[in-house]
């Protein structure tokens, strides 16, 4: 999906990288919920970020467009997004990614 490489995902769980590169965000709050900063240094959160990356994409065009309407990118996009953030564990495991009781604390699950 990333044809031009516009989109660089990074693994939150090394702390110190993340935080020399990019110290305004808070480390709790971006485990939370997706964290996109742009070129400008412009950052988006939650379903607001995650819109802003689609824009990013080719193929995510057609999805951002969607995500830009009044209803959904106001009222139903930033719920549906909360509800999924929240249950991400047991959705992972719906789709047949295991994760270990022992591998979890604070909420926070390492993926292996």
């Amino acid at each position: 999906m990333d044809w031009f490489n516009r989109v660089e995902f990074l693994n939150l769980h090394q702390h110190d990288d993340v935080q020399k590169r990019f110290p305004m965000i808070d480390h709790d709050r971006a485990m939370g919920e997706i964290h996109i900063v742009t070129e400008r240094g412009k950052i988006f959160t939650g379903f607001a970020g995650t819109r802003r990356m689609l824009r990013e994409l080719p193929l995510g065009l057609p999805f951002y467009a969607v995500f830009r309407l009044p209803i959904i990118g106001d009222w139903i996009g930033p719920r549906v997004y909360r509800l999924i953030a929240r249950h991400r564990y047991a959705i992972n495991r719906l789709f047949g990614v295991e994760l270990e009781t022992e591998a979890c604390q604070d909420g926070v699950c390492k993926l292996h």
